[in-house]
């Protein structure tokens, strides 16, 4: 007897011998077969794996057949539903949001209408921010001084190392000399970013003032190092501010034997306790009618305009063509300007690089805004979230200034501290995001593309790491062009993430002009340590009281001489065949303690220099420790 008859557990032959199925499943001998296998969905048998593969994929037949499952079910998954589900904002109280515009709508109806308005407004921002810019800008006089320089933040009057030549001669004059001076705001934020050594010091990733008031001075007087950062000093002593800048007048004060550390004003100034050929001070009880930095009414009444002109428009094209160069010339010429120079010539600078900008603004609107504001009717959101983060990251010099990442280079992660704690932060929260990002564009079915395109961005990137002998460095621009083309969503959280990355491209290239992302040793390096040999000087040969004597051999191949720094300021400059390598220095002050540093010269560029030596006052000798200084 036969296995019982099932519907379901059969498979029907014919009895005609040609073996094909017959059509009829009656009246034909019936074989039954049964499996346990869960691969039989509904009792039938499964298809070969020859039959399952496409012939597409069979070509792939070398990879496991699991893996290949695999990998179709994750390009299934990233394909996303069918029919995609495309983002788009759901406004909170639209009426609200849509007041502004649909007030325009009813009342203007025609283009030419709106287009008189939108040069009205053009008009009144381009007067209002021009007229307190001309203020700012003034410069005004100060009383038997005359009309104060601008300078900028970082400016001093001396350079490091040799750079001021032997006994600071291209540095002169040490004293009898005034200068009136402008200081921009927002100077607290400057940072010497390479080691720069004063006597055994090195100082890094901080504010650059060597000195203050001395409280054993009797007049408490503030002296500062020639070195010293300009603006920071005055700060320091009180005469300008870091919220509106100021004006003053510094005096050249020549030799000092010890400048004191204090901290006033926010600046912690540093002691140096030995003797400077030249030194300033600042003059006070001088009469200015110096016009402050206006920036922050500046910055007021451009927020003001743009709020209104993105409450008030409906038309993508209109609102980012108005908020790019508002937002580009407010960046350039008065929240973080490239120089702090006059303004015809500041203005020459920011609208030369604002006409590459602007190309660049075409494709990214095209690309990613264009899509995402289409058919957005929450302005109010679209207000606080877009625009608010355009700000944000347009604003980058104050509002991620906390962020201890000054360069995004190898060598500054490794050796400012808390970069890669940073940056460690800074990743988690991208990888955040981008999960985000990665979950709409795929219920908009936009995955598949989306990878390809960041695919070819890591394979350039790549490219770049392995081309020699240049450096790869993010810049502010080419960060937010990498990561633009994943914001195109209609989402709450697109808007946000768009508007920042927007006012990083402004900023970047309204500060720093579109750098290369490739950029030689040299050019990362800026004043850095150049890596060059240093002199084998572990002791002088002589060492006394009153006079100290070092010798040395001749310098390895590539140099040909020997510089010697006392107390930071060239004091002897040595070539091969002018003698026997040596030299013997004097105690100029009884009681001082004296630097020394040594470096190889080619011709008269100098290498990197050793550590400071120390000459005490008691005639003993502490020798340098190894490594470079600067």
């Amino acid at each position: 007897m036969g296995p019982e008859n099932t519907e379901n557990d059969e498979i029907r032959y014919s009895d005609d011998g040609d073996g094909g199925p017959e059509a009829s499943a009656t009246t034909s001998p019936r074989m039954h077969i049964r499996s346990a296998s869960p691969d039989i969905e509904n009792g039938q048998l499964p298809l070969p794996v020859w039959l399952r593969e496409s012939s597409k994929s069979f070509r792939w037949r070398w990879i496991p057949y699991r893996i290949r499952q695999m990998a179709r079910s994750v390009v299934e998954w990233a394909k996303g539903p069918d029919p995609p589900q495309m983002q788009k904002i759901t406004p909170f109280f639209p009426e609200v949001q849509g007041f502004l515009p649909e007030l325009i709508r009813k009342h203007l109806p025609k283009k030419r209408h709106k287009a008189a308005l939108l040069a009205l407004f053009y008009f009144c921002w381009i007067l209002t921010f021009s007229l307190v810019l001309h203020h700012s800008a003034s410069a005004g006089d100060i009383k038997g001084y005359g009309k104060p320089e601008p300078v900028w933040c970082g400016a001093s009057y001396w350079s490091a190392n040799n750079g001021c030549g032997l006994d600071g001669n291209s540095c002169r004059p040490f004293n009898n000399a005034t200068f009136p001076f402008r200081c921009p705001a927002n100077c607290a934020r400057v940072k010497v970013l390479n080691p720069h050594a004063v006597g055994d010091q090195e100082i890094n990733y901080r504010s650059f003032v060597i000195g203050g008031p001395d409280y054993r001075s009797p007049e408490y007087e503030s002296i500062y190092r020639a070195d010293s950062f300009l603006c920071q000093a005055a700060m320091h002593a009180g005469v300008v501010t870091d919220q509106k800048g100021g004006c003053g007048v510094v005096s050249l004060a020549g030799e000092q034997r010890s400048y004191a550390a204090s901290k006033r004003n926010g600046i912690q100034s540093i002691e140096f306790d030995s003797s400077f050929p030249k030194s300033y001070t600042f003059v006070s009880g001088v009469s200015s009618d110096c016009v402050q930095d206006l920036r922050w009414p500046l910055l007021a009444i451009t927020v003001v305009f743009t709020t209104l002109l993105s409450l008030s428009t409906a038309s993508p094209i209109v609102f980012f063509a108005s908020v790019f160069p508002i937002l580009f010339f407010h960046v350039g010429l008065v929240s973080d300007p490239p120089i702090n120079s006059a303004l015809p010539t500041l203005a020459s600078l920011i609208i030369g690089r604002f006409l590459p900008a602007a190309l660049g603004s075409t494709i990214i609107y095209r690309y990613s805004v264009r899509p995402q504001l289409t058919g957005l009717t929450a302005h109010v959101e679209k207000t606080i979230l877009w625009l608010g983060g355009a700000w944000v990251g347009s604003l980058n010099n104050y509002t991620f200034d906390f962020i201890p990442i000054e360069r995004l280079t190898p060598h500054d992660l490794q050796v400012e501290p808390g970069a890669q704690f940073a940056l460690a932060i800074v990743i988690v929260i991208l990888l955040s995001i981008a999960a985000g990002q990665v979950y709409y564009l795929r219920l908009e079915g936009r995955l598949p593309r989306y990878l390809a395109i960041y695919g070819v961005f890591i394979a350039f990137l790549l490219i770049c790491v392995a081309t020699p002998p240049l450096n790869l460095r993010i810049h502010h621009y080419f960060e937010a062009l990498l990561l633009l083309p994943g914001t195109r969503l209609q989402t709450r959280a697109s808007l946000l993430y768009q508007g920042i990355l927007v006012g990083l491209f402004i900023n970047g290239t309204a500060r720093w002009g579109f750098a290369s992302i490739l950029q030689t040793t040299d050019a990362l390096r800026g004043d850095g340590q150049l890596n060059t040999l240093l002199p084998y000087i572990t002791s002088p040969v002589a060492v006394g009281l009153s006079n100290i004597t070092f010798a040395w051999g001749t310098p390895p191949k590539g140099f040909d001489g020997m510089s010697v720094l006392v107390n930071d300021v060239e004091r002897h400059r040595w070539y091969v065949g002018e003698g026997a390598g040596e030299q013997t220095f004097f105690r100029r002050w009884p009681d001082e303690k004296t630097y020394f540093r040594f470096g190889f010269m080619s011709g008269s560029s100098a290498g990197d220099y050793t550590q400071a030596g120390i000459w005490n006052p008691d005639g003993s000798w502490k020798k340098m420790a190894e490594g470079p200084s600067l």
